[in-house]
C-alpha cells in the first residue's frame, strides 16, 4: 500500500459520539470504523442473554453502527439475540446490520433468508453477505444455475436486501476467483492483521482489486481469530488493532465479548491516528520472522477455522480439529 492510500486511510468522517466512519464502498451510507462481531458478543457460552442484549444495546448507544452476523452463529442465536436487542429503543434504525449466509444453493439461501429476518425481527437486512467461500469449488456453487447467488439477487430486487458481499478467510485465490465473477459486489468481508502481509496476502493480492472497485473492506480476525497474536506473539493489542485501522478499509470487525473490551476497543478506535509508513514497516518487520509459516494465522492452513454447516456441506467432518 502507498503511503497515499495510507493516509487516505485516516480521512475519515466522525459521528457525534467520536468515532470515525467511512462508507463501506458503493453504498455511500458511513458506518463506524469499528463493527461489533455478532459471535463473540452473543456466545451463550460466555454471557446471559441479558448480558448479551446489554452489550450490544450500549455499543449501539456508544456509537458502534455496523453489526456482524452470520446465519449459523450458535446455531441461530446471534441472531435472535442481536434481533432483540436492536428492536429496543429504536436502535435498529441506527445501524448498519448485516448477517451472512450459509446456503450454496438459491432454495437453501431462501430459507436462511427467511430465518434471519424473523430472527432480526426486522423486513429487511442491509447486507447480507456469502459466509465462508474457503473451498476452491464454493464460487462455481454459489454461481450455478440454482446457486445461492441468484436468490440473493432477488432479494435485492424485492427489497429484503440491499446489498451483498461475500466473506472468507482461506486463500486470497479464492477471493480473486470470486471477484473475476459476474457480479459487482459491495462488500468483501476478509483477514488483515499485522502477519497477514507475510503469508497467503490478502492485504497484497486482494486489497488492490477492491480498491478500484469501490468493494467495501471488511477486516477481521485482526488478532489471529483466537488472540494469539496478542496472547502468543506479544503485539499489542493497540497496535494490533491501530494496524489494521491505518489500512483503506470501511470497518473492522472486531471480536468484543465483555464491557471490558468494548471499552478498550472504543478508546482505540476515539484516540485513532493512522501509522505512518515507517511505523508500519517498522511493525511489519517486528512480525516476518513469526509471520512466514502461519502459525498465528491457522485459518488460512487448516480446517481448524472453518464452520461446521460449510464443513458437512463439503463432506468434511464437523467436529473443530
Amino acid at each position: 500500500m502507498t503511503a497515499a492510500s495510507a493516509q487516505q486511510a485516516g480521512q475519515a468522517q466522525v459521528n457525534s459520539d467520536g468515532i470515525p466512519t467511512r462508507p463501506p464502498g458503493k453504498t455511500g451510507q458511513n458506518v463506524s470504523r469499528i463493527c461489533l462481531g455478532g459471535h463473540s458478543a452473543t456466545n451463550p457460552k460466555m454471557m446471559s442473554e441479558a448480558g448479551s442484549l446489554k452489550l450490544i444495546q450500549r455499543a449501539v448507544d456508544e456509537g458502534i453502527t455496523f453489526m456482524d452476523n452470520g446465519w449459523d452463529d450458535h446455531v441461530g442465536e446471534t441472531e435472535e439475540r442481536m434481533g432483540k436487542a436492536l428492536t429496543e429503543g429504536g436502535r435498529r434504525e441506527k445501524v448498519f446490520l448485516m448477517t451472512k449466509i450459509c446456503g450454496r444453493t438459491a432454495r437453501d439461501a431462501r430459507s436462511n433468508l427467511e430465518d434471519s429476518l424473523r430472527r432480526f425481527k426486522t423486513d429487511h437486512i442491509d447486507l447480507w453477505q456469502f459466509h465462508e467461500m474457503v473451498y476452491d469449488n464454493d464460487p462455481d456453487w454459489g454461481f450455478a444455475e440454482d446457486g445461492a447467488v441468484h436468490a440473493g439477487i432477488e432479494a435485492v430486487k424485492a427489497g429484503k436486501v440491499r446489498y451483498l458481499g461475500f466473506t472468507g478467510h482461506k486463500d486470497p485465490i479464492i477471493h480473486l476467483k470470486i471477484l473475476g465473477m459476474p457480479y459487482d459486489w459491495a462488500s468483501v468481508q476478509m483477514p488483515l492483521n499485522v502477519m497477514d502481509v507475510h503469508y497467503r496476502s490478502f492485504q497484497k493480492q486482494v486489497l488492490p482489486v477492491l480498491l478500484p472497485r469501490n468493494i467495501g473492506v471488511l477486516a477481521m480476525k485482526s488478532l489471529g481469530g483466537n488472540g494469539s497474536i496478542v496472547s502468543k506473539a506479544g503485539i499489542p493489542v493497540e497496535v494490533a488493532l491501530r494496524y489494521v485501522l491505518s489500512l483503506p478499509i470501511s470497518t473492522l470487525v472486531s471480536g468484543i465479548d465483555s464491557e471490558k473490551v468494548l471499552d478498550q476497543n472504543l478508546k482505540i478506535v476515539r484516540e485513532f491516528q493512522p501509522m505512518t509508513e515507517a511505523e508500519r514497516a517498522a511493525i511489519e518487520k517486528q512480525s516476518l520472522a513469526m509471520a512466514g509459516d502461519g502459525r498465528f494465522e491457522l485459518f488460512k492452513s487448516s480446517k481448524k477455522f472453518d464452520g461446521p454447516v460449510h464443513r458437512k456441506q463439503h463432506g468434511f467432518d464437523t467436529q473443530v480439529g
